[in-house]
């Protein structure tokens, strides 16, 4: 035995869940990270402020060592007492560096050729006035202030990893054998040295030959901390933090600012949706936000605007179905009359009367039901299908070719006329070249248009009788209008004709041929594209008996698909 074929499974719904309120948006936490990204360069900077130190530096040990240069030119020339001097008289020694560390502040030492420190600033009366300077009064904050700062400080030192330093020490009774910058000196070469003296600064020295006609006769030694470097590179850090910390709650303030003036309208349109949705709200109490000139007051126009499109979709759907039964009721309870009839019958010619209502009915209902399932299918076809350039002329042409063709026992002549500026021309064979108008949309609807509107000339139209097509253009638009030589409409239904199932058919015209919704699905379809359709009784001075009806259509024009054929 075969197994019977597995069931296809059905599609599930998906379940529409309404908008969660969240603690935290995800849109504000994508601003706050979108704008946060340039203050984390900013911060970023304070790891390159190494580069500053090492910077100054080297310019503190560039200026220590013209400044020990000079010193040893001013030794060299004014502590000797000539030219064939082989050592530095240390009286005017001590006064020259008394003089000139009075001026630059740097500890100066200086060694003799036997080894020996034989001068040292810190045991000279270098400047010995005392400066006072009132600290400020120091405060609670001020203390924390300082602790953070100094915890920073530290924190981000500890980050930047240095090579490790010798470590600076001094003993009783130095000599240049614990210096090597001094001991490259006595050689001739000038050199310096970077020592670790604490764990808050390092100390620099450097070390030049004191020198008479290329005689070494001693060596110079200048050293200074690296306190007011570090002090610079803190103030620098700082000033960085407190950039980054301003600017970070400027960002914070006015990210918050722009998140809320989006999150907010977003998440308010999202929940009236919902509402709309579950039937507590109507499209009035759609917050407004239309009089933002931004993509916030665009979305608010557009919810509205496809709430309100959904609302009268929804009230047309209503009314068409509320038609609808109606139109449907009335050949059923003519089949029901006259099936209850024809059991009464007594003769043949009733009973074929009877039998001949029943099927005009059931006539009428297949009528019926084909031009409602055809309107009803028309929105969808429209949203789904693709619209494209459409020939206007060439759709017209071939109609006619179709209408003469099937329609030659009706005796009813169609002409295609061109009105305005642009006139048929004909090539060099001679053939009629008709002008091409274009206009975007679904050529099979357009084309069911053209067949309505036509065969409604044609019921109206007397054998012998004329049907005029024309194309125009006027002010963008595509004008196409057919005219016939029937009866006309009457004054009060020209607007009434569009409705659904309305019919105002010609006089002796067997009833229920038509189920009145020919009209209203062109009016349909001409709007979907843009367009509008309109219906007047014409008024020929030539043949003033003969008024008949006059069909207007208006559709965009589409110029850049302007071409012949």
């Amino acid at each position: 035995m075969k197994a019977d074929p597995p069931s296809p499974q059905k599609r599930k719904t998906p379940v529409m869940r309404p908008v969660q309120p969240r603690r935290v948006s995800p849109l504000t936490v994508r601003i706050l990270a979108v704008n946060l990204i340039a203050l984390i360069f900013l911060v970023g900077g304070i790891f390159y402020v190494d580069d500053l130190r090492q910077t100054l530096l080297r310019s503190r040990i560039d200026a220590l060592l013209k400044d020990a240069h000079v010193m040893a030119g001013a030794l060299g020339e004014a502590a000797t007492t000539g030219p064939s001097s082989s050592k530095i008289e240390l009286i005017p020694a001590r006064q020259i560096i008394i003089r000139l560390v009075g001026e630059t502040g740097n500890r100066t030492r200086f060694f003799g050729l036997d080894g020996k420190r034989l001068i040292d600033s810190r045991d000279l009366a270098v400047d010995q006035s005392v400066v006072i300077n009132e600290l400020p009064p120091e405060t609670q904050l001020t203390n924390i202030g300082g602790l953070i700062s100094d915890y920073i400080n530290h924190f981000l030192d500890r980050m930047q990893k240095r090579e490790p330093l010798e470590q600076y020490r001094e003993v009783k009774g130095e000599d240049l054998v614990q210096y090597e910058e001094v001991l490259e000196a006595a050689n001739g070469n000038s050199a310096y040295r970077i020592r670790q003296l604490n764990e808050e600064a390092d100390m620099i020295t450097v070390a030049v030959p004191v020198q008479r006609f290329r005689r070494v006769l001693g060596v110079l030694m200048l050293s200074v901390d690296t306190r007011e470097i570090n002090a610079t590179v803190r103030e620098t850090r700082m000033t960085i933090l407190s950039l980054f910390t301003s600017a970070l709650i400027i960002t914070l303030m006015l990210s918050t600012f722009l998140a809320r003036t989006i999150v907010r309208p977003i998440l308010r349109l999202a929940s009236s949706a919902d509402r709309i949705k579950a039937g507590t709200q109507t499209s009035s109490d759609i917050p407004d936000y239309s009089g933002r000139n931004d993509e916030i007051g665009d979305l608010s126009r557009s919810l509205k605007d496809m709430t309100n499109a959904l609302a009268r979709q929804i009230d047309a759907v209503a009314s068409f179905a509320a038609d609808v039964a109606h139109e449907l009721k009335n050949p059923l309870t003519s089949m029901r009359s006259a099936m209850e009839t024809l059991e009464y019958a007594r003769t043949d010619e009733d009973r074929e009367k009877l039998v001949t209502i029943i099927r005009d009915d059931i006539n009428r209902l297949d009528r019926l039901i084909s031009d409602i399932s055809d309107a009803s299918r028309l929105d969808a076809e429209m949203s789904r299908s693709q619209t494209e350039p459409v020939n206007l002329t060439a759709l017209l042409e071939t109609l006619i070719d179709i209408y003469h063709t099937t329609q030659k026992d009706m005796g009813v002549d169609i002409h295609l006329d061109f009105k305005g500026r642009r006139k048929p021309k004909a090539d060099k064979s001679g053939k009629v070249i008709l002008p091409a108008y274009f206009t975007r949309g679904l050529e099979g609807q357009l084309g069911q248009v053209a067949r309505n509107l036509i065969d409604n000339a044609l019921s109206f139209s007397l054998p012998g009788g004329n049907i005029y097509l024309s194309l125009s253009r006027r002010r963008g638009m595509i004008e196409f209008i057919v005219e016939d030589e029937g009866v006309g409409i009457p004054e009060a239904k020209l607007e009434d004709i569009f409705a659904r199932f309305y019919s105002e058919r010609p006089k002796g015209e067997a009833f229920g041929k038509h189920s009145g919704l020919g009209l209203s699905i062109c009016k349909q379809i001409i709007e979907s594209h843009g367009g509008t359709i309109t219906a007047e009784n014409r008024q020929d001075k030539k043949h003033p008996d003969l008024p008949g009806a006059r069909f207007i259509v208006r559709l965009p024009d589409a110029p850049e698909t302007d071409m012949h054929r």
